[in-house]
């Protein structure tokens, strides 16, 4: 009896310590795994950051106090222009971009792909946006940016999410234009323009966003327009004119009337005035004898997409009658920019995106919110040899 006492004791001791040896070794296992968890999302982590941190490189451009005009400025025609300009951002650095191209299908990116306005030098917030270039009376290239970086508090720039409270002045909550000069796209002005000290009179404003700039034939000046939200609700566009050497507005923005929409861009074509907008994320067309007024918007969407949609840009196939309309597809994963072509501005033809469709990027990718101007040959002549470009011209 005492035998089969002392075996079954011997017997419970064994299985014991081998449960325990089990249990501990399963605990050591799931600790490693959570431990390699931890280290595989904090290598993850870095590797992104990495992947997001860009070489030290020179950006090419020079910011100077003072423009020399050239002595042959004057406002060129489209039988001046040899090529395009696009300048874009990307989302992981709020830096904005410029690619060239010579037959406006093919872009190639001037810096290899990497920044030219960096927005850590440039905004009051860290960071730029919404970048749009255009050609004024002068000939001189005018790019307008939004002062905001979504990332400042990640990036160590604040202490807060944004500037402001959320709950009361909603997302990004940033109140400052980028307003840049150059008539060679080397040498740059520069002014952060805070729209809300500069005009008191627009009270306590949420945002200011998305500047685009355009020649008022009527006005003789350079018109920028933008949209303003109050209330975390109410965004409409406003536009005011800048001084000639564009490192301020000049008079005090006033709401286009009648659109209800944001991110507007607006064109002269003949004798009429087309504006195209976004209105939930979907891009809209409006029509008008006047710069800033009177215009009559169409019910229906132009873009064909589904993922949600922003910042359009028209711009005009050089010798054809055909102008491209250009958008940021930014609910798309991965983002793109999308393109559609009309000859009316009633019937579209949908030319795919970039690299997916007849509009390349040659060395960069998931752009957004671009917009296009044209150069002459000599001035796509000299970005090629200053940046040295891998492009062909002739």
């Amino acid at each position: 009896m005492k035998r089969v006492i002392l075996c079954i004791l011997f017997i419970s001791i064994v299985l014991f310590i081998t449960s325990e040896t089990f249990a501990q070794e399963a605990q050591t296992r799931r600790g490693g795994q959570q431990t390699q968890t931890r280290r595989g999302n904090t290598m993850q982590r870095r590797g992104a950051m990495q992947a997001n941190t860009e070489p030290e490189r020179p950006t090419g451009i020079e910011i100077v106090e003072n423009l020399e005009k050239p002595e042959n400025a004057r406002m060129l025609e489209e039988k001046d222009f040899a090529g395009y300009v696009m300048v874009y951002f990307k989302d992981e650095n709020q830096c904005a971009y410029m690619a060239i191209s010579k037959d406006g299908y093919n872009f190639t990116d001037i810096n290899g792909g990497q920044r030219v306005f960096d927005g850590t030098i440039l905004a009051e917030q860290k960071g730029v946006r919404d970048p749009h270039i255009t050609r004024g009376k002068d000939g001189a290239f005018y790019l307008a940016m939004t002062d905001l970086h979504i990332f400042g508090q990640r990036a160590g720039y604040r202490e807060t999410q944004w500037q402001r409270p959320e709950e009361k002045y909603g997302w990004g909550n940033n109140r400052a234009l980028v307003l840049m000069k150059s008539y060679d796209l080397i040498h740059w002005t520069h002014s952060d323009f805070r729209t809300d000290l500069a005009f008191p009179e627009l009270g306590d404003i949420d945002c200011s966003w998305a500047p685009e700039t355009v020649y008022d034939e009527e006005a003789d000046k350079m018109m920028v327009y933008f949209t303003i939200r109050y209330n975390n609700r109410n965004a409409n566009m406003y536009c005011s004119y800048a001084n000639d050497e564009f490192t301020k507005l000049e008079t005090v923005p006033t709401m286009i009337p009648g659109i209800g929409g944001i991110d507007g861009d607006i064109t002269k074509v003949g004798d009429k005035y087309h504006l195209y907008y976004v209105s939930s994320a979907r891009i809209m067309h409006a029509v008008s004898d006047k710069i800033s007024t009177g215009y009559v918007p169409d019910p229906d969407k132009i873009n064909p997409d589904r993922e949600s949609t922003e910042a359009p840009n028209l711009f005009k196939r050089l010798g054809t009658d055909k102008w491209v309309l250009m958008y940021d597809i930014y609910g798309a994963r991965p983002n793109n920019m999308g393109f559609s072509e009309t000859k009316d501005f009633v019937t579209y033809e949908h030319i795919g995106r970039f690299n997916d469709g007849v509009m390349k990027g040659t060395n960069f990718e998931r752009p957004k919110h671009g917009a296009v101007t044209y150069m002459t040959l000599d001035e796509l002549k000299v970005v090629k040899e200053h940046w040295n470009v891998d492009i062909e011209l002739e």
